[in-house]
């Protein structure tokens, strides 16, 4: 079953842990590509110095306006596209990042897309998984519960979570909003 709105529509560390276990779903016209979640971060629209609410103004107005669920895709490092979908809760809003997946489905297509050998090299990081499963900035702005062609598939809930703090950012590392599957060969960073 495919996520819905609803599903998006929470504070985004409660939405960054519940994705974990949940199925990624790109349809090509080389085949499906699948992967499991293992590793997300939540950032926040208010009092979150390394959210692009902060720092883009461009972003603010996308932020405000895009419902819970839209994707938003970003370019950083001048080569690395990063994958994010809008979370929004009552209180709180912002994004929540698809750190690294567990590739399922259309292996030989990611490993043609990423040039690697090895199944560990494919999505264990948020630019290996944008490129793997070519995601870019076309994507920016569609809406992963309406989209045909992209979206989560629904899965068991993980319970067995580390939580630590951020990786990969200068301002609001030593907030613990980094979640990721314990003991999974396809995390980032332990």
């Amino acid at each position: 079953m495919k996520l819905d709105r609803t599903f998006f529509s929470e504070d985004p560390s409660i939405v960054a842990r519940k994705l974990l276990g949940k199925v990624l779903v790109k349809k090509t016209p080389e085949g499906t590509l699948k992967g499991k979640v293992v590793e997300t971060e939540a950032y926040y629209s208010k009092d979150d110095p390394a959210s692009h609410f902060q720092v883009r103004p461009s972003s603010r107005d996308f932020f405000r306006e895009k419902p819970s669920g839209t994707i938003y895709v970003y370019f950083t490092y001048g080569n690395h596209w990063m994958f994010n979908i809008l979370a929004k809760g009552e209180d709180k809003s912002g994004a929540v990042l698809i750190r690294a997946l567990e590739p399922a489905e259309g292996i030989d297509i990611m490993k043609r897309h990423r040039k690697v050998k090895k199944d560990t090299e494919l999505t264990s990081g948020p630019a290996k998984l944008t490129q793997a499963f070519q995601i870019n900035g076309s994507y920016n702005g569609k809406d992963i519960t309406e989209d045909e062609n992209i979206y989560f598939e629904d899965a068991e809930e993980i319970s067995d979570i580390v939580i630590t703090s951020r990786i990969g950012i200068k301002e609001g590392k030593d907030m613990p909003l980094r979640f990721y599957v314990k003991g999974n060969r396809f995390v980032s960073k332990k």
